[in-house]
């Protein structure tokens, strides 16, 4: 059973840091280049529905395991015309078959997953061939004195943040989940903390 701060405050919390200027800012360099039929890990409070490109997406289908998330997300504004349907779903037990999408979008996500290569697994599973990866993620800094500091303050930030972790490399797990990156930028995030705004984004194939 939830905790009352688990299912009342922490919704909110996340959506507050997650709508943060330059996380939004990170949001828009990835979600537009969707298309196709679409798959979005992690959905949480449907803040990327607004950034899709209603006229190259057929469909986005978005999974939570959150109800609170799940809820917030049902009346998220999108863009005009964009058909969107939203489930309860773990990323690393995805509800849909072999080849079902054109387009994986992650962002923000992979920090919380119980396994991110469970997660990616199933994300490469349920993509057609040739499908793509699209993902923004915070993650471990290669700044050693940085990336020290992030392990310290892990165990508490994860009590607090919804079992966020800090600590987890980007690329280089989607590499090893299989993927082959046609793209990765990185940089911290502006405004931002350097022990929680080491980001990573870009594009992966199947």
């Amino acid at each position: 059973m939830t905790s009352f701060y688990d299912r009342h405050i922490m919704p909110r919390l996340i959506g507050c840091a997650c709508g943060a200027k330059p996380i939004t800012y990170q949001r828009r360099k990835v979600v537009p280049k969707a298309a196709g039929k679409v798959l979005e890990l992690g959905i949480g409070g449907g803040m990327n529905l607004i950034h899709y490109d209603a006229a190259q997406v057929t469909s986005v289908s978005g999974v939570d395991p959150s109800a609170e998330l799940r809820a917030i997300a049902e009346k998220a504004p999108r863009a005009e015309g964009l058909k969107v349907g939203i489930q309860d779903g773990r990323a690393e037990a995805l509800p849909y078959p072999d080849a079902s999408f054109d387009c994986v979008v992650c962002t923000f996500t992979l920090c919380s997953v119980a396994s991110p290569p469970a997660a990616l697994a199933e994300a490469k599973r349920v993509l057609k061939p040739g499908g793509r990866f699209l993902f923004c993620e915070h993650g471990l800094s290669p700044d050693p004195k940085v990336a020290n500091w992030q392990g310290f303050i892990e165990p508490v930030w994860k009590r607090l943040a919804g079992g966020c972790h800090l600590t987890r490399p980007v690329g280089a797990s989607i590499t090893a989940a299989g993927f082959a990156l046609t793209e990765l930028n990185s940089m911290y995030l502006p405004s931002t903390p350097k022990s929680v705004g080491w980001n990573e984004w870009g594009e992966a194939r199947a």
